[in-house]
């Protein structure tokens, strides 16, 4: 009888959750979405009551992603300088203090929001840390198929924890969100220090901080086939986020308010989806075969806004474009590979950075531009630059030979 080995078929999720270990940090991971979805509406409504102020309630909804591009440029080499669970711990229990301070109603909205951005600096690290981690616990298309069940559990959450955050705060009230947002912190914490066993740190030596930081990513920038393979993972997803800075004003625009929450939801689904079905159902060399339609995928689709579609037919364009992210999944190994081991939390809390800082400048850049053009053609100006991007990278997602 002959087997089929990890390399040549799809990982199944048994195989990976029967890694004990992954479970620890995937419950971790979890606890961490949902405090972190929870604390941030619950900031935003505290902050809007307290000032009744449309944009300082949404300073406090993104007070927690403003200093992860800070703390990405200045401190990311601590990610391999301190062993990774002590990284993590310490931020569960940075986050728990911040909640509880949050909860007790002690501070003006001006220094709630200035305690957010600061604490929110480690930000980078932790992440860095929990990806870098992965590829320790997980072998062959295990690891790839835990990339995209993290993923999914950010896209899962971003879909449900909007919606029960939006019960739970109607239920105990913003503070006493806050105070489960500091139990699920510290629950976090405990599982990590009981259960997650303990891994060396990946650098030694005296640690240089921040000079060391600069220093490996330009190191890691300067090679060729990194800087390709970032630029790859960085442009078509990002100008694609570029659309979602106007879909309020969208639905407004086609006379359906109400739609908004609709069409952010299909963002979040598609996403779920793509990973769900490439990561689990697709052979890895498959998976390789599909990068290049599925990265067109994020851009194209959004050129069917131009002649105004209504919600229904928008959120089945916009579902196609979040299914088309699965095509990272085709580079996952191809960057681990690439890095050493002693520069991987740094590389990919290099790759984290990137996302988060140039996805929020789109989105900002789309609403900027719907100050003077209309919401569907921003959406299809985007859509366009999100295709060209990928065909800028088409090299770079044509399969490995």
């Amino acid at each position: 009888m002959t087997t089929t080995s990890v390399a040549s078929r799809p990982a199944t999720y048994r195989e990976v959750f029967a890694v004990g270990q992954f479970r620890v940090l995937f419950g971790s991971y979890t606890l961490f979405l949902i405090g972190e979805t929870v604390r941030m509406l619950a900031l935003s409504v505290t902050v809007y009551a307290a000032t009744g102020s449309p944009l300082m309630s949404a300073l406090a909804y993104a007070a927690g992603f403003l200093p992860y591009a800070l703390g990405g440029t200045l401190l990311l080499a601590f990610a391999d300088r301190w062993p990774p669970r002590t990284v993590m711990i310490g931020y569960e229990v940075l986050r728990t203090a911040v909640s509880a301070v949050l909860a007790a109603g002690l501070l003006p909205v001006p220094a709630m929001l200035a305690l957010v951005c600061v604490t929110g600096l480690p930000s980078a690290v932790a992440s860095a840390s929990r990806t870098a981690l992965l590829p320790d616990l997980l072998d062959g298309d295990r690891y790839v198929l835990g990339r995209a069940v993290f993923s999914m559990t950010a896209g899962g959450t971003q879909v449900l924890g909007f919606a029960g955050g939006g019960m739970l705060i109607a239920a105990v009230g913003a503070q006493g969100a806050l105070w489960i947002t500091a139990v699920t912190c510290l629950a976090s914490a405990c599982l990590l220090r009981l259960r997650l066993a303990d891994h060396p740190r990946r650098r030694t030596g005296a640690s240089a901080g921040i000079s060391e930081t600069w220093q490996v990513n330009r190191a890691l920038l300067g090679r060729p086939a990194i800087r390709a393979l970032l630029l790859a993972q960085w442009l078509a997803p990002a100008l694609m986020v570029g659309a979602e800075g106007v879909l309020i004003p969208y639905a407004a625009q086609v006379g359906a308010p109400d739609a908004a929450g609709l069409l952010f939801t299909a963002v979040a689904a598609g996403m779920f989806t793509g990973n769900l079905i490439v990561g689990r159902l697709v052979r890895p060399a498959d998976r390789e075969r599909l990068a290049r339609p599925l990265a067109l995928a994020l851009g194209l689709p959004l050129l069917g806004f131009a002649p105004h579609p209504a919600p229904g037919y928008a959120a089945i364009l916009l579902t196609v474009s979040g299914f088309g992210v699965a095509y990272q999944l085709a580079l996952a190994r191809r960057f681990l590979d690439e890095v050493h081991e002693t520069q991987r939390g740094q590389a990919f809390g290099l790759l984290l950075t990137g996302t988060m800082t140039l996805q929020g400048l789109a989105a900002a850049a789309g609403g900027a531009l719907g100050e003077v053009a209309t919401p569907a053609l921003v959406v299809t100006l985007a859509g366009a630059a999100s295709a060209l991007a990928a065909l800028v990278s088409w090299r770079t997602l044509s399969p490995t030979p």
